[in-house]
């Protein structure tokens, strides 16, 4: 069996993910085969796997560390909010309910079982493990019946590194405090700390450093550096706007309220002819060339979202001034004229009038749409265009869409593992609306090209987001072997 190895942190965001990523990327870079893991994850941000799976963002990207396609095993148990209090269920890449937070902590026994199958799978397969904990292992109210932290890391018996973002203030606090939470058995197996992004003369935490390690007698690991402009997709938090003086078009995305796959931004935000914009409750709609309604989680909800900040009508002020609008997935569907939940599937059963932009509705069903997509685009986005864009992403809905705008399609497409071509999305008559359902339409250099162009670019600088992906995971594992001593970790294990 394979050897495992969990990092947990002492806050959300306080860096999990990143070194997980990182600890991959070394293991592979050494030649050991290793697989990324998660027990439970709780994010809206997901990716489709080869086998039509679904599981969180951040394990596709640590897939993608280690070298390896992401799976399902990878990240077992993916809970997506749909509401203040409840979720959808995704066990082994599967919707199977809408579940209420206090049904759920009664069901997270059967839940146990799937994550123990999967990382039981795993370790048939590789020879390391690393695990990444959600949230923080000393939630009081969330220990009963855990699967997520340390609940999991007694089950496999594997030791734990505690992970503390020094940024956000309190880092001896957070670490202290969340290791003298922990049971006996809990704290013997945290085998020691990392404190992430530092910034400054490590010189002068070195008496703090000390006082830590006498006071909980556990070694400090590493103090991993403030890694400026490194770029690694997110898990849920939204990355901040980029503002560029100098672009050549501004692009404007509302967040809305069960905003999902913001992901598919990132390249937007690195290219250096586009001055990318988060816009959220309360805020208008800045003068720009292209406004992007994004993915949703609960589409009627976020319809009523929109109406509530204006947006509906300054996307109408912003089309007859002659600007674009791109809608993508649960963005697309809010374009037609109405969304259909006869089922309940994303909320309270009922519709909603759409914004009416395009020639159709959309109504959902009860099995999602899981599926990677190759093809290219044929919409005639500009004069230039030859219509032959390659494209390449995911869809993840359960909205079927119908009507005469679907007549004049975006792209034409193919299931990764079959010959059959299928159209999908939307472009409108005069040119200014599109709507896909494909995430990850910007990811592919011909397509993101011709969609600049179509938003108001002329000539399109070139951006090789693939590489600029893979030198950030070397410059992360670069990183941490410097501030870490990783034989001696590997040998503790």
């Amino acid at each position: 069996m394979a050897k495992t190895l969990m990092v947990q942190g002492t806050t959300s965001d306080a860096g999990k993910s990143v070194m997980v990523a990182g600890l991959c990327r070394i293991l592979k870079r050494r030649g050991l085969s290793v697989a990324p893991f998660k027990p439970q994850n709780m994010a809206l941000n997901s990716a489709v796997t080869a086998n039509g799976g679904e599981i969180g963002r951040a394990q596709a990207v640590q897939a993608r560390a280690c070298g390896l396609p992401p799976h399902t095993d990878m990240n077992p148990v993916l809970l997506k909010p749909n509401s203040d209090t409840g979720a959808q269920v995704i066990i082994h890449g599967k919707a199977l309910t809408n579940m209420e937070a206090s049904a759920y902590h009664d069901y997270k026994k059967v839940a146990m079982d799937a994550v123990l199958t999967s990382h039981r799978r795993l370790g048939e397969h590789y020879d390391w493990i690393i695990v990444e904990g959600a949230g923080s292992p000393a939630e009081i109210n969330l220990r009963a019946n855990d699967i997520a932290n340390m609940g999991f890391a007694e089950a496999v018996d594997c030791p734990v590194i505690l992970i503390a973002d020094i940024d956000r203030g309190g880092v001896f606090a957070h670490l202290v405090g969340t290791l003298s939470l922990l049971s006996p058995s809990e704290q013997q197996r945290v085998c020691g700390f990392l404190i992430n992004r530092f910034r400054g003369d490590i010189a002068l935490l070195q008496s703090g450093l000390d006082w830590l390690e006498d006071h909980t007698t556990k070694p400090v690991l590493g103090v991993i550096p403030y890694l400026h402009d490194l770029h690694l997709e997110a898990e849920d938090a939204i990355t901040t706007s980029q503002h560029r003086d100098q672009a050549q078009i501004r692009v404007v995305v509302p967040v809305l309220s069960r905003i999902s796959n913001h992901t598919d931004f990132d390249v937007l935000r690195m290219h250096p002819q586009v001055d990318l914009r988060f816009i959220g409750k309360g805020q208008v709609i800045p003068p720009c060339e292209l406004v992007i309604l994004p993915g949703s989680k609960s589409v009627c909800r976020d319809l009523d979202f929109l109406r509530d900040n204006g947006w509906d009508t300054q996307l109408q002020r912003h089309l007859r001034y002659g600007g674009k609008v791109l809608g993508i997935c649960g963005g697309f569907q809010m374009l037609g004229r109405a969304v259909h939940d006869p089922l309940g599937i994303e909320g309270p059963t009922g519709s909603r009038d759409g914004l009416g932009l395009l020639e159709m509705e959309t109504t959902l069903a009860e099995d999602k749409i899981l599926r990677q997509v190759t093809g290219h685009c044929v919409a005639h986005l500009h004069p230039d265009y030859s219509g032959k864009g390659a494209l390449a992403g995911y869809e993840i809905h359960a909205g079927r869409s119908d009507g005469p705008a679907l007549s004049r399609p975006f792209a034409t497409l193919r299931h990764h593992d079959a010959s059959q071509e299928f159209s999908d999305g939307a472009i409108s008559e005069d040119g200014q609306i599109v709507g896909t359902y494909v995430h990850g339409v910007f990811d592919q250099e011909a397509t993101r090209n011709a969609m600049l162009q179509w938003a108001g670019i002329s000539v399109v600088s070139t951006l090789d987001y693939e590489a600029l992906i893979e030198a950030n995971l070397d410059r992360l594992a670069d990183a941490i072997e410097q501030a870490m001593d990783i034989d001696a970790l590997l040998a503790s294990v």
